[in-house]
């Protein structure tokens, strides 16, 4: 028997990190258009808590489902993937 069940998670961009304990996560995925075939690209935002990782706008990374935290918060940074980079 399976006592732990697998979290889901997500690949995002952080769009907005100016809360304190909350950042926005843009997750884009692609599907096929239902007549026509292309490949379409959908957008969601979810809001994310930060508990050990600090992500800044622009960093991608992985968010995993928790316990609602708040009213929209059901998930929480797990790691940063991939860092931004300043230029200028």
């Amino acid at each position: 028997m399976n006592l732990h069940r697998k979290r889901q998670s997500l690949i995002g961009k952080v769009v907005n990190a100016k809360m304190e304990k909350t950042v926005t996560i843009k997750v884009v995925r692609e599907i096929p258009h239902p007549v026509y075939r292309k490949r379409v690209k959908r957008y969601k935002k979810y809001l994310a808590h930060i508990a050990s990782v600090s992500p800044k706008v622009g960093d991608v990374v992985k968010i995993s489902s928790v316990r609602p935290i708040s009213k929209n918060k059901r998930w929480q940074v797990a790691e940063i993937l991939r860092e931004s980079v300043d230029i200028g």
